[in-house]
Protein backbone atom coordinates (compact mmCIF):
# COMPACT_ATOMS: atom_id res chain seq x y z
CA UNK A 1 0.00 0.00 0.00
CA UNK A 2 2.32 2.63 1.53
CA UNK A 3 4.31 1.93 -2.30
CA UNK A 4 1.39 2.83 -4.50
CA UNK A 5 1.13 5.81 -2.42
CA UNK A 6 4.67 7.25 -2.84
CA UNK A 7 5.18 9.49 -5.69
CA UNK A 8 8.40 9.18 -8.44
CA UNK A 9 10.62 6.00 -7.41
CA UNK A 10 13.55 6.08 -9.16
CA UNK A 11 15.78 2.96 -8.85
CA UNK A 12 18.37 4.55 -7.05
CA UNK A 13 16.47 5.96 -4.92
CA UNK A 14 18.87 7.31 -2.30
CA UNK A 15 19.79 9.74 -4.70
CA UNK A 16 16.26 10.62 -6.07
CA UNK A 17 15.09 13.58 -4.76
CA UNK A 18 11.80 12.58 -5.93
CA UNK A 19 11.57 9.68 -4.49
CA UNK A 20 12.33 11.26 -1.19
CA UNK A 21 9.77 14.04 -1.96
CA UNK A 22 7.66 11.66 -2.60
CA UNK A 23 8.53 10.39 0.87
CA UNK A 24 7.70 13.42 2.41
CA UNK A 25 4.27 14.47 0.96
CA UNK A 26 3.03 10.49 2.08
CA UNK A 27 4.59 11.57 5.80
CA UNK A 28 2.43 14.47 5.85
CA UNK A 29 -0.36 13.11 4.58
CA UNK A 30 0.07 10.57 7.41
CA UNK A 31 0.66 13.35 9.85
CA UNK A 32 -2.38 15.26 9.15
CA UNK A 33 -3.87 11.73 9.43
CA UNK A 34 -2.75 10.88 12.87
CA UNK A 35 -3.50 14.67 14.35
CA UNK A 36 -7.17 13.62 14.74
CA UNK A 37 -6.09 10.27 16.43
CA UNK A 38 -3.91 12.28 18.69
CA UNK A 39 -7.25 14.58 19.03
CA UNK A 40 -9.39 11.29 20.24
CA UNK A 41 -7.23 8.89 21.76
CA UNK A 42 -4.19 11.14 23.15
CA UNK A 43 -7.02 14.17 25.08
CA UNK A 44 -10.20 12.32 24.91
CA UNK A 45 -9.36 9.04 25.10
CA UNK A 46 -11.97 7.76 22.48
CA UNK A 47 -10.06 4.59 20.45
CA UNK A 48 -11.33 5.45 17.06
CA UNK A 49 -10.29 2.55 14.80
CA UNK A 50 -12.37 4.03 11.74
CA UNK A 51 -9.85 7.15 10.75
CA UNK A 52 -9.42 5.56 7.36
CA UNK A 53 -12.93 5.61 6.65
CA UNK A 54 -13.08 9.10 7.11
CA UNK A 55 -10.64 9.59 4.90
CA UNK A 56 -11.83 7.34 2.17
CA UNK A 57 -15.41 9.65 2.58
CA UNK A 58 -13.59 12.99 2.52
CA UNK A 59 -11.20 11.50 -0.55
CA UNK A 60 -14.44 10.27 -2.44
CA UNK A 61 -16.93 13.31 -1.45
CA UNK A 62 -13.72 15.71 -2.98
CA UNK A 63 -13.83 13.44 -6.04
CA UNK A 64 -17.73 13.51 -6.68
CA UNK A 65 -17.44 17.46 -6.07
CA UNK A 66 -15.27 18.23 -8.49
CA UNK A 67 -15.73 15.95 -11.22
CA UNK A 68 -19.38 15.00 -11.14
CA UNK A 69 -20.64 18.21 -9.47
CA UNK A 70 -18.12 20.72 -11.40
CA UNK A 71 -17.33 22.55 -8.09
CA UNK A 72 -13.51 24.01 -8.11
CA UNK A 73 -10.99 21.71 -6.16
CA UNK A 74 -10.39 24.02 -3.54
CA UNK A 75 -13.92 24.73 -2.52
CA UNK A 76 -14.56 21.04 -2.76
CA UNK A 77 -11.87 20.70 0.44
CA UNK A 78 -14.05 22.70 2.81
CA UNK A 79 -17.28 20.70 1.59
CA UNK A 80 -15.83 17.22 2.13
CA UNK A 81 -14.78 18.20 5.86
CA UNK A 82 -18.21 19.30 6.76
CA UNK A 83 -19.34 15.83 5.04
CA UNK A 84 -16.74 14.21 7.41
CA UNK A 85 -17.89 15.80 10.14
CA UNK A 86 -21.48 14.63 9.90
CA UNK A 87 -20.79 11.51 9.31
CA UNK A 88 -18.45 11.20 12.32
CA UNK A 89 -21.44 12.69 14.61
CA UNK A 90 -23.91 10.26 12.96
CA UNK A 91 -21.28 7.39 13.71
CA UNK A 92 -20.46 8.55 16.68
CA UNK A 93 -23.81 8.84 18.32
CA UNK A 94 -24.50 5.49 18.80
CA UNK A 95 -20.10 4.01 19.15
CA UNK A 96 -19.06 6.91 22.07
CA UNK A 97 -21.62 5.29 24.31
CA UNK A 98 -19.97 1.99 24.66
CA UNK A 99 -16.73 1.14 26.33
CA UNK A 100 -13.36 1.60 24.76
CA UNK A 101 -12.67 -1.90 23.40
CA UNK A 102 -16.67 -1.68 21.76
CA UNK A 103 -16.22 1.35 20.55
CA UNK A 104 -12.73 0.31 18.30
CA UNK A 105 -14.26 -2.47 17.05
CA UNK A 106 -17.60 -0.61 16.17
CA UNK A 107 -15.29 2.56 14.54
CA UNK A 108 -12.90 -0.19 12.14
CA UNK A 109 -16.55 -1.68 11.11
CA UNK A 110 -17.37 1.35 10.18
CA UNK A 111 -14.34 1.86 8.41
CA UNK A 112 -14.24 -1.63 6.57
CA UNK A 113 -18.32 -0.70 6.14
CA UNK A 114 -17.30 2.21 3.99
CA UNK A 115 -14.04 0.81 2.04
CA UNK A 116 -16.53 -2.22 1.05
CA UNK A 117 -18.97 0.37 0.19
CA UNK A 118 -16.86 2.11 -2.44
CA UNK A 119 -15.74 -0.59 -3.70
CA UNK A 120 -18.74 -2.03 -4.99
CA UNK A 121 -20.66 1.23 -6.06
CA UNK A 122 -18.91 1.00 -9.49
CA UNK A 123 -20.68 3.26 -11.23
CA UNK A 124 -19.85 6.34 -8.50
CA UNK A 125 -16.39 5.94 -7.24
CA UNK A 126 -15.16 3.22 -10.02
CA UNK A 127 -14.88 0.13 -7.73
CA UNK A 128 -12.03 -1.88 -7.39
CA UNK A 129 -10.32 0.11 -10.44
CA UNK A 130 -11.11 3.15 -8.42
CA UNK A 131 -11.00 6.91 -10.44
CA UNK A 132 -7.79 6.62 -12.63
CA UNK A 133 -6.68 9.30 -14.32
CA UNK A 134 -9.72 11.38 -13.34
CA UNK A 135 -10.01 14.52 -15.83
CA UNK A 136 -6.53 15.02 -16.00
CA UNK A 137 -6.13 15.99 -20.07
CA UNK A 138 -7.72 19.09 -19.36
CA UNK A 139 -6.91 20.01 -16.46
CA UNK A 140 -10.45 20.34 -14.74
CA UNK A 141 -9.23 17.70 -11.74
CA UNK A 142 -6.61 19.43 -10.45
CA UNK A 143 -7.90 22.75 -10.89
CA UNK A 144 -6.40 25.87 -12.71
CA UNK A 145 -5.56 27.45 -8.71
CA UNK A 146 -3.05 24.43 -8.24
CA UNK A 147 -1.48 24.56 -11.33
CA UNK A 148 -1.18 28.33 -10.82
CA UNK A 149 -0.06 28.23 -7.07
CA UNK A 150 2.34 25.27 -7.91
CA UNK A 151 4.14 27.51 -10.67
CA UNK A 152 4.30 30.46 -9.03
CA UNK A 153 5.87 28.77 -5.97
CA UNK A 154 8.43 26.82 -8.26
CA UNK A 155 9.57 30.43 -9.97
CA UNK A 156 9.89 32.35 -7.29
CA UNK A 157 10.82 30.17 -4.54
CA UNK A 158 12.78 26.91 -5.62
CA UNK A 159 14.32 27.98 -9.31
CA UNK A 160 16.09 30.48 -7.94
CA UNK A 161 18.68 28.28 -5.56
CA UNK A 162 18.11 25.42 -8.20
CA UNK A 163 15.78 23.38 -7.33
CA UNK A 164 14.02 22.82 -10.72
CA UNK A 165 13.65 19.72 -13.20
CA UNK A 166 11.64 16.61 -13.01
CA UNK A 167 12.93 15.36 -9.84
CA UNK A 168 11.75 18.54 -7.54
CA UNK A 169 8.24 18.57 -9.43
CA UNK A 170 6.32 17.31 -6.26
CA UNK A 171 8.36 19.92 -3.82
CA UNK A 172 5.42 22.95 -4.22
CA UNK A 173 3.05 20.34 -2.88
CA UNK A 174 5.68 18.67 -0.09
CA UNK A 175 5.65 22.01 1.28
CA UNK A 176 1.94 23.05 1.32
CA UNK A 177 0.92 19.76 2.77
CA UNK A 178 3.49 20.65 5.85
CA UNK A 179 2.39 23.80 6.16
CA UNK A 180 -0.93 22.56 6.38
CA UNK A 181 0.14 20.26 8.96
CA UNK A 182 1.97 22.70 10.54
CA UNK A 183 -0.76 25.01 11.08
CA UNK A 184 -3.08 22.51 11.96
CA UNK A 185 -0.96 21.55 14.65
CA UNK A 186 -0.44 24.90 16.01
CA UNK A 187 -4.24 25.25 16.82
CA UNK A 188 -5.09 22.18 17.75
CA UNK A 189 -1.69 22.17 20.55
CA UNK A 190 -3.87 25.59 21.43
CA UNK A 191 -7.10 24.60 21.58
CA UNK A 192 -6.79 21.52 24.18
CA UNK A 193 -5.04 24.30 26.49
CA UNK A 194 -8.00 25.98 26.02
CA UNK A 195 -11.09 24.90 28.83
CA UNK A 196 -12.72 22.94 25.98
CA UNK A 197 -9.17 20.96 26.00
CA UNK A 198 -9.24 20.87 29.65
CA UNK A 199 -13.05 18.75 29.63
CA UNK A 200 -11.49 16.66 27.16
CA UNK A 201 -8.66 15.53 29.16
CA UNK A 202 -11.12 15.44 32.34
CA UNK A 203 -13.35 12.84 30.20
CA UNK A 204 -10.18 10.85 29.62
CA UNK A 205 -9.03 10.60 33.10
CA UNK A 206 -12.38 9.89 34.90
CA UNK A 207 -15.28 10.40 32.60
CA UNK A 208 -17.44 9.62 35.80
CA UNK A 209 -16.18 12.47 37.68
CA UNK A 210 -16.25 14.46 34.34
CA UNK A 211 -20.18 14.24 34.28
CA UNK A 212 -20.82 14.65 37.60
CA UNK A 213 -19.25 18.26 37.60
CA UNK A 214 -21.77 18.76 34.99
CA UNK A 215 -20.04 18.23 31.53
CA UNK A 216 -22.01 16.46 29.00
CA UNK A 217 -19.12 13.78 28.29
CA UNK A 218 -20.91 12.72 25.03
CA UNK A 219 -21.39 15.51 23.52
CA UNK A 220 -17.58 16.28 24.14
CA UNK A 221 -17.00 12.98 22.20
CA UNK A 222 -18.79 14.03 19.67
CA UNK A 223 -16.98 17.08 19.25
CA UNK A 224 -13.48 15.21 19.14
CA UNK A 225 -15.08 12.66 17.07
CA UNK A 226 -16.23 15.38 14.40
CA UNK A 227 -13.12 17.19 14.30
CA UNK A 228 -10.81 13.86 13.91
CA UNK A 229 -13.41 12.87 11.07
CA UNK A 230 -12.54 16.68 9.41
CA UNK A 231 -8.93 16.13 9.92
CA UNK A 232 -9.15 12.27 7.87
CA UNK A 233 -11.26 14.46 5.16
CA UNK A 234 -8.51 16.63 4.67
CA UNK A 235 -5.98 13.81 4.72
CA UNK A 236 -8.08 12.11 1.96
CA UNK A 237 -8.23 15.84 0.12
CA UNK A 238 -4.51 15.74 0.20
CA UNK A 239 -4.18 12.04 -1.02
CA UNK A 240 -6.06 12.67 -4.34
CA UNK A 241 -4.49 15.91 -5.09
CA UNK A 242 -0.99 13.75 -4.01
CA UNK A 243 -2.12 10.47 -6.38
CA UNK A 244 -4.38 12.41 -9.44
CA UNK A 245 -6.95 9.48 -8.44
CA UNK A 246 -8.37 7.50 -5.72
CA UNK A 247 -9.02 3.71 -4.98
CA UNK A 248 -10.53 1.80 -2.11
CA UNK A 249 -7.13 0.09 -1.43
CA UNK A 250 -5.79 2.96 -0.02
CA UNK A 251 -8.20 2.46 2.82
CA UNK A 252 -7.68 -0.58 4.08
CA UNK A 253 -7.50 -0.92 8.11
CA UNK A 254 -3.41 -0.87 7.92
CA UNK A 255 -3.63 2.83 6.84
CA UNK A 256 -5.44 3.78 10.62
CA UNK A 257 -2.69 1.18 12.32
CA UNK A 258 -0.20 2.89 10.57
CA UNK A 259 -1.40 6.00 11.97
CA UNK A 260 -1.05 4.23 15.67
CA UNK A 261 2.14 3.42 14.95
CA UNK A 262 2.81 7.26 14.06
CA UNK A 263 0.91 7.87 17.35
CA UNK A 264 2.97 6.32 19.95
CA UNK A 265 6.55 6.82 18.39
CA UNK A 266 5.47 10.45 18.59
CA UNK A 267 3.73 10.35 21.94
CA UNK A 268 0.45 10.46 23.42
CA UNK A 269 -1.29 14.21 23.58
CA UNK A 270 1.83 15.96 21.92
CA UNK A 271 0.90 17.54 18.55
CA UNK A 272 4.78 17.78 17.79
CA UNK A 273 5.08 14.55 18.47
CA UNK A 274 2.75 13.52 15.55
CA UNK A 275 4.80 15.74 13.21
CA UNK A 276 8.17 14.26 14.56
CA UNK A 277 6.48 10.52 14.74
CA UNK A 278 5.67 10.64 11.22
CA UNK A 279 8.62 12.01 9.45
CA UNK A 280 10.78 9.92 11.69
CA UNK A 281 8.52 6.56 10.94
CA UNK A 282 8.30 7.24 6.94
CA UNK A 283 12.16 8.12 6.83
CA UNK A 284 13.52 4.75 8.78
CA UNK A 285 10.80 2.88 6.99
CA UNK A 286 11.82 3.81 3.52
CA UNK A 287 15.17 4.27 4.70
CA UNK A 288 15.78 0.56 5.15
CA UNK A 289 15.77 0.13 1.00
CA UNK A 290 18.87 0.72 1.45
CA UNK A 291 19.57 -2.53 3.21
CA UNK A 292 20.91 -5.11 -0.12
CA UNK A 293 18.98 -8.39 0.90
CA UNK A 294 18.64 -11.53 -0.88
CA UNK A 295 14.94 -11.27 -0.83
CA UNK A 296 12.43 -10.74 -3.43
CA UNK A 297 10.30 -7.41 -3.33
CA UNK A 298 7.19 -9.00 -1.21
CA UNK A 299 9.64 -10.27 1.47
CA UNK A 300 11.85 -7.43 1.67
CA UNK A 301 8.90 -5.08 2.59
CA UNK A 302 7.52 -7.61 4.79
CA UNK A 303 11.25 -7.92 7.01
CA UNK A 304 11.03 -3.60 6.83
CA UNK A 305 7.85 -3.56 8.66
CA UNK A 306 9.29 -6.40 10.91
CA UNK A 307 12.66 -4.23 11.87
CA UNK A 308 10.05 -0.98 12.12
CA UNK A 309 8.10 -3.25 14.36
CA UNK A 310 11.13 -4.29 16.45
CA UNK A 311 11.91 -0.26 17.04
CA UNK A 312 8.01 0.48 18.30
CA UNK A 313 8.31 -2.58 20.56
CA UNK A 314 11.71 -1.67 21.91
CA UNK A 315 10.25 1.82 22.33
CA UNK A 316 7.21 0.76 24.37
CA UNK A 317 9.24 -1.37 26.44
CA UNK A 318 11.82 1.53 27.64
CA UNK A 319 10.18 4.39 26.70
CA UNK A 320 5.76 3.97 26.51
CA UNK A 321 4.94 7.49 26.50
CA UNK A 322 6.69 7.85 22.92
CA UNK A 323 9.49 10.12 22.12
CA UNK A 324 8.08 13.69 22.69
CA UNK A 325 4.71 12.06 25.22
CA UNK A 326 4.82 12.35 28.73
CA UNK A 327 3.70 9.64 31.21
CA UNK A 328 1.07 11.57 32.99
CA UNK A 329 -0.73 12.03 29.71
CA UNK A 330 -1.05 8.25 29.55
CA UNK A 331 -4.19 7.76 30.40
CA UNK A 332 -7.38 6.21 28.70
CA UNK A 333 -11.07 5.77 30.00
CA UNK A 334 -13.27 2.98 30.08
Amino acid sequence: MADSLVLGISTDFLTAWNFWIGVGILAGIYGIFTLGLQLNVGFTGVLNFGQAGFMAIGAYSAVILVVDVGLPFFLALPISMVITMIVGLLIGLPAVRLRSDYLAIATIAFSEVIRISVQNLRGLTGGNQGTINLELANNRFFSETWTSISSWMSENLFDPIGLTGNEYINLPLLVVIWAFLAILAFFLAKLVRTPWGRVLRAVREDEDAARALGKNALWYKLQSLAIAAALGGVAGWFLVLAQGSVSQEAFEPIFTFTGYAVLVLGGLASFPGVLFGSFIFWAVYEGLRALELPLTSDKDAALRFVLVGLVLILLMAFRPQGVMGKKEEMVLGD
